[in-house]
């Protein structure tokens, strides 16, 4: 078996911000999640949602048990998206130097 060595990551991109997002693109996405909800093809006691998180920007879909709140399955992992904060702070370091 061969593994191939890997690049140096040199910059990380900022994500795109969502703030002029279109309502309707909004409407529509808030309707189909309340469909698959209400669907129930996650379990009866498992709902999905939909969220941006506030370091990154980066959007996150949640698997979650509603009467308890946990979090049963998050893309991207939580650890991904600190991962990313931090490469993100790092690259606006070391380009300002």
């Amino acid at each position: 078996m061969q593994i191939d060595s890997l690049s140096p990551v040199n910059t990380v991109a900022a994500p795109t911000p969502v703030a002029n997002q279109d309502p309707a693109q909004t409407r529509q996405l808030v309707t189909a999640v309340r469909a698959l909800n209400k669907s129930e093809l996650f379990g009866d006691d498992r709902q999905l949602q939909f969220s941006r998180d506030p370091g990154t920007r980066m959007p996150v879909i949640r698997i979650v048990q509603p009467n308890t709140g946990e979090v049963i399955e998050q893309i991207p992992p939580e650890a991904v998206l600190r991962a990313y904060e931090s490469l993100a702070q790092f690259s606006a370091k070391e380009s300002k130097k």
